[in-house]
């Protein structure tokens, strides 16, 4: 009597046709449905004893971007920095990231979003609702900043605070977002400078070009700094990474590149993580520099989400 062996692939070439062997067909189970992008909107950490949240009131995708951004840079060159960070060069996304500081004793929020629907549902994803907010600080009065305001009835307990310079631009500037969202709370504004408080451990300071009177602001808390740099760079590559890269949206764009460099220089040197506005969302990281006046972002990780040890 011969003994028969089958192979290993043999065997499981006989266990996959099993089934039509008995009449049964395999019926693949159904794809899931698309569901399309999804990202969260709320990121929360601690700063020493404040508690920070980065909110995203809004996205959106624009094309034809060198038209916002290195305005003054050949296309070829564009392209070829886009390619080298792994990005399109016809397209971008844009991220509107208000923030909140507890501070233990005041819910402070920075900037409003593009529409009170915005913010007040990137505020309900943070688990607050816009009357528990206590500050309201505009770093700046373009329309993306201050469209939450809903001309005062978003934030019924708040106080408002935002730069002197500033204000005093836009309310001479006819512009008809000033005039319905700003100037109804122009009563409640307190207006500071370079160097002026918000709160203790808030701090504003000036950097200008973006707006004439556009304000970064430094926040402080046993020992750990981060700072809220609004739209000292709109973009982490085509502004922040190249300075000297024109911006459309800048007002004076020779005193916004310089601000770039001072800001994110200083950011560099003393490894303070920030928050900017139009980063990609949480928004938050580090900067080091490169090269000749150009800078790197680092997005930030677990710095601030470790449990103790």
């Amino acid at each position: 009597m011969s003994t028969f062996k089958m192979s290993r692939r043999q065997a499981l070439g006989a266990a996959a046709a099993l089934p039509l062997a008995g009449g049964t067909a395999t019926v693949a189970p159904a794809a899931a449905e698309m569901k399309g992008p999804m990202m969260a909107q709320a990121h929360r950490f601690m700063l020493g004893g404040f508690e920070v949240t980065a909110m995203m009131a809004g996205t959106r995708t624009v094309g034809d971007i060198q038209t916002i951004f290195g305005v003054n840079v050949p296309a070829e060159e564009f392209a070829a920095v886009s390619a080298e960070n792994f990005i399109p060069a016809d397209r971008a996304q844009f991220f509107f990231t208000p923030t909140v500081v507890n501070t233990g004793a005041e819910l402070i929020l920075f900037d409003t979003g593009l529409d009170p629907e915005g913010i007040t549902g990137a505020l309900a994803a943070a688990g607050y609702t816009p009357d528990q907010i206590d500050v309201v600080v505009l770093t700046h009065m373009h329309g993306d900043h201050i469209g939450g305001l809903g001309g005062g009835a978003t934030f019924p307990n708040a106080r408002y605070v935002t730069g002197q310079a500033e204000f005093d631009h836009w309310a001479a500037a006819g512009n008809e977002g000033f005039e319905a969202n700003v100037r109804p709370i122009a009563e409640k504004l307190e207006m500071i400078g370079d160097g002026g408080a918000v709160a203790s451990g808030v701090t504003g300071m000036a950097a200008v070009g973006h707006t004439p009177g556009h304000m970064i602001y430094m926040i402080e808390s046993e020992g750990q700094q981060l700072a809220i740099t609004a739209d000292t760079a709109n973009h982490y590559v085509w502004s922040l990474a190249y300075p000297e890269w024109e911006v459309r949206f800048d007002a004076d764009k020779a005193a916004a590149a310089e601000a770039r460099k001072r800001v994110f220089g200083m950011l560099a040197a003393d490894k303070v993580p920030f928050i900017g506005y139009h980063m990609p969302f949480p928004a938050m990281g580090y900067v080091e520099t490169r090269g000749e006046g150009g800078f790197r972002y680092v997005p930030a990780s677990y710095q601030f989400r470790m449990d103790p040890a």
